[in-house]
């Protein structure tokens, strides 16, 4: 096998050196093929990583807009030296951007309160009332992951590719670069907008849906 192939599949993909061997062996040498099949598997991958200890990482900010727009993030990982990896680095710039143009409030839909929650299923399910059980339910479902595709993080379509959710973009990070990545909190800050102890419970919620 081809040594620099090898190192140029390394350093596209951060995959050790006989699994870049195997997948090149496997696709005759092609690299775009090979980086494929790395990339499949180590996505595949990804959720076996999801359980495993995220302690280092970095905070990151942005300020868009002359000033009038800034974020917050911390993103984790579970070694400082990928916490220094300039392709985490630039992940995490990345989540920056998203947050400040697209406004998610939570980062996934566990942080969505309850309440909200209930308050958004009584509003769907008065919108379909008379349609039988069944249908209801499955309406009343589907309004929800489209209220949470708007509102968590996670779910909402990527910025720069709508259509790979957030969620998939931090997937194919973990299996690029070996390890577990969780993005912990977030804070969007925009001039002028209301604290949330100004604004009435009902205001917040219709805001929130």
């Amino acid at each position: 096998m081809d040594p620099k192939l090898v190192k140029q599949l390394r350093e596209k993909t951060n995959a050790g050196i006989m699994d870049c061997k195997r997948a090149l062996a496997e696709t005759g040498g092609d690299l775009e093929k090979a980086e494929a099949v790395l990339r499949t598997k180590g996505i595949a991958g990804a959720s076996k990583k999801a359980s495993r200890a995220t302690k280092e990482g970095i905070v990151a900010s942005y300020i868009h807009l002359q000033g009038k727009v800034g974020v917050l993030v911390e993103v984790n990982c579970e070694t400082d030296f990928v916490a220094k990896n300039e392709k985490f680095r630039e992940f995490v710039k990345d989540i920056t951007l998203h947050i400040a143009a697209a406004h998610p409030l939570y980062v996934n839909r566990e942080e969505v309160p309850a309440q909200l929650i209930e308050s958004e299923r009584a509003i769907y399910e008065a919108q379909v009332k008379g349609k039988p059980a069944n249908v209801i339910s499955k309406i009343v479902e589907g309004k929800l992951d489209k209220f949470y595709s708007t509102v968590c993080l996670t779910e909402q379509g990527f910025i720069k590719n709508p259509d790979q959710t957030v969620k998939e973009l931090v997937a194919t990070k973990i299996a690029e670069l070996g390890e577990n990545i969780v993005i912990r909190r977030f804070t969007r800050y925009l001039v002028g907008e209301p604290l949330s102890s100004e604004i009435p419970a009902p205001v917040q919620e219709a805001e929130a849906a």
